[in-house]
């Protein structure tokens, strides 16, 4: 179990800060995720994702999975990983101040209702710089296809408890 000084202290962790350096994590290591939230400090004291329709505690945080597919065979990491952040950045317009994305190692224990991993025995690794997202964003921009996040509008319900 986390002390709240181990909380306090897994807000403070290293920062990714180029998506050169997230790609290179990506190609020396599998089985990483991202997380769109306030932190580990927050969620790790829960352990656990809730379903937003039903509030169903879920068996693990929700993440998204960082390797790449079989079927993006040898192509760029840098531009996989650009996608990935960028597939997720609506997350803090969405959820309020202090979301951002960090990176976790975890064992996948199911899937939530998006079809996305419910991850326990997380590792926090570190934070995602804002400018990497920017980079991402300008990675993606840079693709032929359009391609743009994967963002949900809140209801009117939920813009009025966000305040927004």
């Amino acid at each position: 179990m986390n002390t709240p000084d181990d909380l306090r202290t897994l807000q403070d962790m290293p920062v990714i800060g180029s998506l050169d350096e997230l790609a290179g994590l990506l190609a020396a290591r599998g089985g990483l995720y991202l997380r769109w939230s306030r932190g580990p400090g927050f969620d790790l004291a829960e352990h656990t994702s809730r379903d937003g329709l039903t509030g169903i505690e879920l068996p693990g945080l929700s993440a998204n999975p960082l390797d790449a597919e079989p079927w993006w065979e040898d192509r760029s990491l840098r531009v996989w990983a650009a996608r990935r952040l960028h597939d997720y950045s609506h997350l803090p317009r969405i959820r309020g101040p202090g979301v951002r994305p960090w990176l976790l190692r975890g064992t996948e224990a199911g899937r939530g209702p998006d079809n996305e991993p419910l991850v326990r025995d997380v590792a926090p690794l570190g934070w995602v710089a804002d400018a990497v997202i920017k980079e991402a964003e300008s990675v993606v921009a840079g693709q032929n296809g359009e391609w743009g996040p994967m963002s949900r509008e809140a209801s009117p319900e939920e813009t009025r408890r966000r305040g927004t």
